[in-house]
């Protein structure tokens, strides 16, 4: 640790990337555990039925893993602003990285909170939104590791970009209501819902697949604005090719997963999809900030 934060420019780009990917996996794994019921497997916070140990049976195993999974996510988060703070090389790193810590601090006790609540929805909702914050911060300071902030005069990005994350984060938020409400059954058709299905269940389908049209046309848009007109940064054209990958296969593995009643590898896989379509999203859209991709004048490098 101590040559970590001796040589803190060499480590941070390293230690934040490592960062942004157990958090993907985090937010992955926190799917799963919704998927298979597990969320209540350990009925206490923060040991599981009194022990670190690994538990018995499926559900407490999945939901203390999770856990473990999180307590990896929380060390890095923290060893990142540490190291962001000690390093010299890319300061623009340090404020997303504290943001981080704070964000990682409320995602904890949401954590907690949803246990003794007993999963209830509006715990379960914020600890949802925590999450997808975590993901977004944990993304950011990847990228501010990486890529030198230039100073602009005006306008770092157009609406554009801003349009595409909102719209990547309500397409998970609106898939995962779906998985909260165990409705990922309830509509084995394409595009509307069969007759005799729950208006509830009916209402969330079709606000997610609106939604899903909706985020196609504004990613894509995206990624073909930062395709031809982004060149100031080696990463854009393989970030905006990857959403677009992303956004189809996702939505492909949506339809199956829907047309076949929903099996749990399926939903895995989507809601992995989803994850990684906002984690890329967000990736470049922060590229597209720190080199002012849209700003009309540069004035220096910072």
């Amino acid at each position: 640790m101590r040559s970590m934060f001796k040589n803190a420019g060499k480590w941070l780009p390293r230690v934040a990337v490592a960062c942004a990917v157990t958090v993907y996996f985090l937010i992955i794994f926190g799917s799963h555990v919704r998927v298979t019921d597990s969320g209540m497997g350990c009925p206490d916070w923060p040991l599981c039925k009194g022990s670190l140990n690994p538990a018995q049976g499926f559900h407490a195993f999945m939901e203390q893993m999770h856990r473990y999974f999180a307590g990896l996510a929380t060390i890095l988060v923290i060893s990142t602003a540490l190291i962001a703070k000690r390093s010299r090389v890319q300061p623009a790193a340090i404020r997303p990285a504290i943001v981080t810590c704070f964000i990682i601090l409320v995602q904890v006790i949401l954590g907690a909170v949803t246990v003794y609540d007993g999963n209830g929805a509006p715990t379960v909702a914020g600890h949802l939104l925590a999450g997808l914050a975590l993901l977004g911060g944990a993304t950011v300071t990847a990228v501010a590791s990486l890529v030198p902030k230039v100073s602009v005069i005006g306008k770092r990005l157009g609406p554009i970009s801003w349009i595409a994350v909102i719209a990547a984060a309500l397409l998970y938020i609106s898939g995962s209501l779906i998985v909260n409400a165990s409705a990922e059954k309830y509509c084995a058709r394409i595009p509307f819902c069969p007759t005799g299905i729950p208006a509830r269940y009916v209402a969330l389908h079709l606000v997610h697949r609106s939604m899903v049209l909706i985020t196609f046309i504004a990613l894509i848009t995206f990624a073909v604005h930062a395709w031809r007109n982004w060149n100031s940064h080696r990463a854009v054209r393989p970030l905006a090719a990857s959403i677009i990958l992303l956004l189809l296969s996702t939505a492909i593995l949506g339809i199956f997963s829907a047309l076949l009643k929903a099996p749990a590898h399926l939903q895995d896989l989507h809601l992995a999809g989803a994850a990684a379509v906002l984690s890329v999203t967000v990736a470049l859209a922060s590229v597209g900030w720190y080199v002012a991709a849209d700003a009309e004048k540069v004035r220096t490098v910072g």
